[in-house]
């Protein structure tokens, strides 16, 4: 498989199935955010204790299948050619999010993002996978979208703020708190 096939360089891409479109394509913009919040993500693993590189790397194969499904504009035709995603995904992400608040203090005010270095970068994957998320939901006015693709995001943003948490307290820094200007 050869990386480059010249066939871009005028601005236009092959959606999986074969279609041409312009790379501004607003099912383009939105592969391009999921694949921008999986690359985020694995930036997040480097250097993180194990259990959280296996969480990430699980969530890096559920997006690239995200991807994919986004990537084909008949959803039929999507299922007939990859794995099927269903709610599976979105209880996992969920069951893991309660099971790190077990483990974390109750929040009693906002935080910055920040802390330890593996929290910081989960942080900003957090607001990729928004940005991801917005683009999803755009598409969706336009042109069909999996629902569970729009719910996975949205909770894998809530899922992202948990475990940037449940990194610094593994890590043992403190989340770092905002501070409410004096009036």
């Amino acid at each position: 498989m050869k990386i480059y096939t010249r066939r871009g360089d005028g601005g236009s891409t092959r959606m999986l199935g074969g279609k041409s479109v312009l790379k501004s394509d607003p099912r383009i913009v939105c592969c391009g955010a999921v694949d921008e919040l999986n690359a985020t993500l694995g930036w997040s693993a480097v250097g993180g204790d194990a259990p959280l590189q296996s969480d990430l790397r699980a969530i890096q194969d559920d997006l690239f299948l995200v991807g994919a499904h986004l990537s084909i504009e008949n959803s039929e035709a999507a299922e007939a050619v990859l794995p099927m995603l269903n709610s599976a995904i979105i209880q996992r992400l969920e069951q893991q999010i309660d099971q790190a608040e077990q483990a974390l203090a109750p929040l009693h005010q906002f935080i910055l993002p920040g802390g330890s270095e593996t929290a910081a970068r989960l942080h900003v994957a957090r607001t990729v996978c928004r940005r991801a998320e917005r683009a999803a939901v755009e598409l969706s006015a336009t042109a069909p979208v999996p629902p569970v693709v729009l719910a996975y995001l949205n909770r894998l943003g809530d899922w992202l703020f948990v475990y940037a948490r449940r990194a610094n307290q593994l890590l043992g820094v403190a989340d770092v708190p905002w501070t409410k200007p004096p009036s």
